[in-house]
């Protein structure tokens, strides 16, 4: 299959690092103008120049904004007025007892991983009918499904973005504006090796210490391994494609076989 997204503009919030810029590296790799979006300008420099020396020719727009506010998405709105593929990357996660859960850290959970998807979402997608065109994507996450004991907050507000996703599909049914989650598995980025670290010790070598991750926190993977960010990329780009023209309202599983369901 060849995707060319050429003449397509694409937003990829929270892409410095991680997902988001495997992502914005995939989107551009089709031809795709990409967006790419941090809170620091100093780190969105730099994500935009890796971009640019990976993909020879590739045209980055650079946005320095915080999306969970308002005050960020009009900035990000002001710079792009239109997009044509919305990507809404942007996430936090973080272990955390039930009990000690804040209300203060439920709002932020909520207002960064929901609200600032929605809210883009809303700025976004009238462009996007009227254009007969466009793709709207939330990142969401096997903890969606599969509710982890250690960070409910989390999987709390990734179970909304399913909600989120399928009732915007809902929305822009007919118009040729397809939206779709994505619900991605434990995968390979800086923050999961944090995470990983947290749970098994800072002194194991990485891949041993990978290993007792999977089995003693993530068993039910098939994979048996951490995916890659360039994996869910994958599936990102195919979906924001001419050729996922009757993929809409889905909850699409790149997760290692992790969801124990036929369907999420």
């Amino acid at each position: 299959m060849r995707i060319d997204l050429s003449g397509r503009t694409a937003l990829v919030t929270g892409s410095t690092g991680g997902i988001g810029a495997a992502i914005a590296t995939g989107l551009a790799r089709a031809g795709a103008r990409v967006a790419v979006n941090g809170r620091r300008p100093e780190s969105v420099a730099e994500a935009a120049e890796r971009l640019r020396a990976e993909v020879a020719g590739a045209e980055v727009v650079e946005i320095a904004a915080d999306v969970a506010t308002d005050d960020g998405a009009a900035r990000v709105t002001r710079t792009l007025p239109d997009v044509d593929i919305l990507i809404n990357n942007l996430g936090i996660f973080g272990p955390k007892p039930a009990l000690t859960i804040t209300d203060d850290e439920w709002r932020r959970y909520f207002e960064v991983n929901v609200l600032s998807a929605v809210r883009l979402t809303r700025a976004y997608v009238p462009g996007m009918v009227s254009r007969s065109w466009g793709r709207v994507q939330y990142i969401a996450s096997d903890s969606a499904v599969v509710t982890p004991v250690e960070m409910i907050h989390y999987g709390m507000s990734k179970t909304a973005l399913l909600a989120v996703a399928r009732g915007w599909a809902k929305e822009v049914a007919g118009s040729g504006v397809t939206v779709n989650s994505v619900i991605a598995g434990p995968t390979h980025t800086g923050g999961v090796e944090d995470f990983v670290r947290e749970l098994v010790g800072p002194d194991l070598p990485w891949d041993e210490a990978q290993r007792v991750f999977m089995r003693e926190h993530r068993p039910q993977s098939l994979l048996q391994r951490l995916i890659e960010p360039e994996e869910i990329a994958n599936m990102v780009v195919y979906l924001a494609s001419p050729l996922a023209s009757a993929t809409t309202g889905g909850a699409v599983r790149v997760d290692g076989g992790y969801v124990d369901a036929i369907l999420p």
